[in-house]
């Protein structure tokens, strides 16, 4: 005689998801920390970088916009590539109750593509948070700027 049993989970679906470099090495460092219980996904315009990353969930931002080679520090080309892969990051964050944005802001992809996903996991109707971190001060004012401008844009979506 055999017993069926039934495993149910009734946890929030729960997915962080690495926007750009920043954002795809602090989700490298919670694997490595070996955090469980949430789903991992990288969105980047740097095929290299998707590459090396131990997440599972991949996105190359821009497919055709950045040919894989990255935002080259324009936050403007990372809006845009993420509007490009809208499909793509739809596919990736569906299901989710709880999406954490995280990205490093002052550079291109992360600071102009994590409000674009951030709006996306809001309208799926998930509870979303960033979580991002700010230039340092020798970096320069450009990219304070731009981070700046990144975390104001992030708010409205959050």
């Amino acid at each position: 005689m055999f017993e069926l049993e039934e495993s149910t989970n009734f946890g929030a679906n729960i997915k962080v998801i690495g926007v750009g470099g920043g954002g795809s090495n602090a989700v490298n460092t919670m694997i490595e920390g070996g955090l469980t219980g949430v789903e991992f996904v990288i969105a980047n315009t740097d095929r290299q970088a998707l590459e090396s990353n131990r997440s599972d969930g991949k996105i190359q931002l821009g497919r055709e916009l950045t040919k894989g080679l990255g935002a080259g520090a324009n936050p403007d080309i990372g809006k845009r590539a993420a509007i490009e892969s809208y499909n793509d990051i739809v596919s990736q964050l569906e299901g989710a109750d709880m999406v954490f944005v995280t990205a490093g802001m002052g550079g291109g992809t992360g600071t102009g593509g994590a409000p674009v996903v951030a709006k996306i996991a809001k309208e799926l109707g998930a509870l979303t948070i960033g979580v991002v971190t700010k230039p340092f001060m020798f970096e320069g004012k450009k990219r304070k700027r731009h981070a700046d401008l990144g975390i104001q844009e992030l708010k409205e979506s959050v």
